[in-house]
């Protein structure tokens, strides 16, 4: 994390707070963008409209960014790359951000961003499972993230097969949303849209493992989040062009229509993208994966007095052991880095003490514990 007194300081605010600062107004900005989709899907707008337009306003704002930001660190390009960020958009846009809407249609804001919080636990079964990541059973940073995988596993599996009595209910205390009874509207599916939601948080997933060796041909990230954004929005042109023929679903009814359009693209995909990027930088992976029960805590607050969202004993004890599977997976990734620290500075000594340089070999357990486990661009997965 960022030293308080080594940085710079904004308003009198030293760099330390500044990041929780950043942190928390994140989470509020993400916390809105679920509340605002849902609130467009009730309102009747295309799912498929919704992202067309959604990722037209993210591209134009990434690309000039990533254009001039990052002129010297784009390699040459190949077709190959153009393969890989087609691959990238398939699994990180379209199957990302079309599961999300169809699993949020089915079920609640809240339950989304709850079950989101599993995303870094099953990226760690995913990149385990494929090798690119090591588990140390007879650690026990390995036990706790395989305990952690395993907690959030239960939780989502708690979540789709139990849903449980009404523990709150603000829709049967308040008239204040008309659109309330739109969560137990016909048609509505909650198994299926658990189903979707589980969909959607192993896309994301399979997105964040597959961008590593890309990232290492390709060392710009904005501009991989570019070309990945531009190929998403062809895909979804695409599927648009055989399944959303009416043109009256292109056209803007409301300017609830219309700004929630706007903030999905301009905040949760624009400001939130520079944000998370500064804090990542700034504080690191895990300082921003511990946040992200809080943007859960908030829409639940903000889709209860909005929308009149109900709460299920199911979605709140599944809720309970996926954020509890979360902070084990955290809990190990960092025990990992010490440990892998430790083992790098001993090596480091001991080759000093003999006359030796450290050999490349040596410290590549060491840098492989430095990737994220939750993306620099988590704006574009929801």
């Amino acid at each position: 994390m960022a030293d308080a007194d080594g940085g710079k300081r904004v308003c009198g605010m030293p760099e330390k707070v500044q990041l929780h600062v950043a942190m928390l107004l994140l989470q509020f900005g993400y916390a809105g963008f679920h509340v605002v989709s849902r609130t467009a899907l009730n309102m009747g707008t295309s799912k498929l409209v919704y992202s067309v337009y959604r990722n037209i306003i993210a591209l134009i704002l990434l690309f000039p960014f990533a254009y001039f930001l990052e002129k010297k660190e784009r390699p040459t390009m190949k077709f190959s790359f153009l393969v890989q960020f087609f691959v990238l958009a398939l699994c990180g846009i379209t199957a990302n951000q079309g599961f999300y809407l169809l699993g949020l249609d089915h079920t609640s804001p809240t339950f989304a961003s709850a079950i989101q919080n599993s995303v870094p636990a099953i990226t760690f079964a995913m990149a385990a499972a494929l090798r690119i990541e090591k588990v140390r059973l007879d650690r026990q940073d390995g036990i706790a993230k395989v305990a952690g995988t395993l907690a959030c596993v239960g939780g989502a599996t708690v979540i789709t097969l139990y849903k449980g009595p009404p523990i709150f209910d603000r829709a049967s205390t308040t008239a204040l949303n008309s659109a309330a009874p739109a969560f137990m509207a016909e048609g509505k599916n909650w198994k299926l849209g658990c189903v979707y939601l589980i969909g959607h948080c192993l896309s994301w997933s399979g997105w964040l493992v597959l961008q590593k060796p890309v990232l290492k041909k390709y060392p710009a990230r904005l501009s991989v989040t570019s070309f990945t954004c531009f190929f998403g929005l062809l895909q979804f042109l695409i599927i648009a062009a055989f399944i959303e023929r009416d043109s009256d679903a292109w056209s803007f009814h409301s300017t609830g229509e219309l700004f929630a359009i706007f903030y999905a693209g301009f905040v949760a995909s624009g400001i939130a993208f520079s944000v998370q990027i500064w804090c990542i930088d700034r504080g690191g992976p895990v300082f921003v994966a511990v946040y992200q029960p809080v943007q859960t805590l908030v829409v639940a607050i903000m889709a209860s007095i909005v929308l009149g969202e109900k709460f299920y004993l199911g979605s709140i004890i599944g809720a309970v052991f996926i954020v509890l599977g979360l902070y084990l997976v955290l809990w190990g990734k960092s025990q990992e880095r010490i440990f892998a620290t430790e083992e790098a500075s001993i090596v480091s000594s001991s080759c000093v003490h003999d006359g030796l340089r450290p050999s490349a070999a040596s410290l590549k357990a060491s840098s492989n514990l430095a990737q994220p486990l939750l993306p620099s661009s988590i704006s574009e997965s929801a």
